[in-house]
């Protein structure tokens, strides 16, 4: 099939405790999903009918297998899932105390498979020509991923619709300084940055939304898409400024919400939405997934958006 957006970064196997509001000590039974920030992107996408695959690796082994089959089910493209023959699939265990800001314990020692992507593991006539290229923060916190991500931004060439998924995750970083350098290092590549205040924070040096989407824009961005959490989204473009309200949900786990969230800013930019469009949708998204239990298997199809829209 054509692919019409190409994720790229982090995936694992996420494990889900079936027993709320305990610490991890205290549960008796986990429930396993396909998870990692980019491949979660790439399934909400294809949730609402985009044909989107994930650029990718994984290790030599079962949880390898579930990864592409997974993906498959999901109707994401696992053509572009490489193998690291030497690491393990990463494993993450999710506890649900509290829920609606679970902490996560990784398993990606010594080092995860999808941060050594090469220049060989890339599908270069995709990356130049697809509609949509989704990039991550996480995705340059450890070489050789960090290189090869600048190449395929700079082989790009700042086409229309290159998306910087902010995704700072302090535990992969030695320090915020680091982070700023190599993230920030992306923006002069991007049409569009999304993030929550922490994440643009260590991209540009300040969490005020309006500041930090004035530094964005100045950056050459068409489209900053900043979430203040209960206050909304603020959407920037050289031409103006919005906030969107939030959505009011019950919290059943806050993970994957902003996995859904891009997933629905994919689909509204290849729909060529405006953004204040954008926001709504994608807010509505990101507020379902909280409403459940998992990461990508809880991703909602466009009526399940429009009806709590």
């Amino acid at each position: 099939m054509t692919i019409e957006a190409l994720t790229i970064g982090r995936v694992g196997v996420d494990l889900y405790p079936e027993q709320s509001g305990v610490p991890l000590a205290g549960v008796s039974t986990f429930a396993k999903s396909l998870g990692g920030t980019a491949t979660n992107v790439a399934v909400a996408a294809a949730r609402l009918g985009r044909r989107t695959a994930v650029l990718t690796k994984v290790g030599p082994d079962g949880f390898g297998d579930y990864v592409r089959q997974a993906l498959d089910g999901f109707g994401v493209s696992p053509d572009f899932v490489g193998t690291s023959p030497d690491l393990q699939t990463p494993v993450v265990f999710c506890e649900l105390n509290p829920p609606a800001d679970p902490p996560l314990l990784f398993y990606r020692s010594p080092i995860a498979p999808d941060l050594t992507l090469t220049d060989d593991d890339v599908p270069w006539d995709v990356v130049e020509s697809v509609p949509l290229l989704w990039v991550t923060g996480t995705g340059v916190s450890a070489e050789p991923a960090r290189t090869t991500q600048r190449k395929i931004l700079e082989a790009r060439g700042r086409g229309e619709h290159t998306v910087l998924d902010l995704d700072y995750r302090p535990m992969f970083w030695p320090s915020v300084a680091e982070a700023r350098e190599a993230i920030g290092g992306l923006l002069d590549h991007v049409t569009v940055a999304v993030g929550n205040r922490t994440e643009v924070e260590v991209a540009v040096g300040t969490a005020d939304p309006d500041a930090a989407a004035d530094r964005l824009l100045a950056r050459g961005l068409r489209l900053a898409v900043i979430k203040k959490g209960a206050e909304g989204v603020l959407v920037a473009t050289p031409d103006g400024r919005s906030t969107v309200p939030p959505q009011r949900v019950e919290v059943v786990c806050g993970l994957g919400a902003g996995d859904g969230f891009g997933g629905a800013l994919i689909h509204g930019l290849l729909s060529g939405w405006d953004p204040v469009r954008i926001a709504e949708y994608a807010n509505a998204a990101g507020a379902l997934v909280a409403s459940r239990l998992a990461c990508a298997d809880a991703m909602p199809t466009a009526a399940e958006i429009e009806e709590l829209l």
